[in-house]
């Protein structure tokens, strides 16, 4: 379940608190009891680390190129359908 920070525009009050997304915001300060509480606009608990994103990431257009069929050398000759 996601942090939300809340703070009270009233009295100062700040505190994060535990929710579901589908949880009504909060509005009653825990500490003065007035509907003064506000969500705050925090960042996010989490980084991505790696080399990052590119443009050829995830796309469907960008094929590796293939590599040229290599003859088979066998006892046949290479005329036969096993090859």
């Amino acid at each position: 379940m996601p942090i939300y920070e809340y703070r009270c525009s009233a009295c100062g009050f700040q505190k994060e608190f535990i929710q579901k997304m589908s949880d009504a915001p909060l509005t009653a300060c825990p500490e003065c009891k007035q509907e003064t509480l506000v969500k705050m606009l925090s960042a996010a608990g989490f980084q991505l680390k790696g080399g990052g994103w590119y443009q050829t990431d995830f796309k469907g257009g960008g094929s590796k190129p293939k590599e040229e069929a290599k003859p088979v050398s066998g006892g046949c000759g290479g005329g036969c359908a096993c090859h």
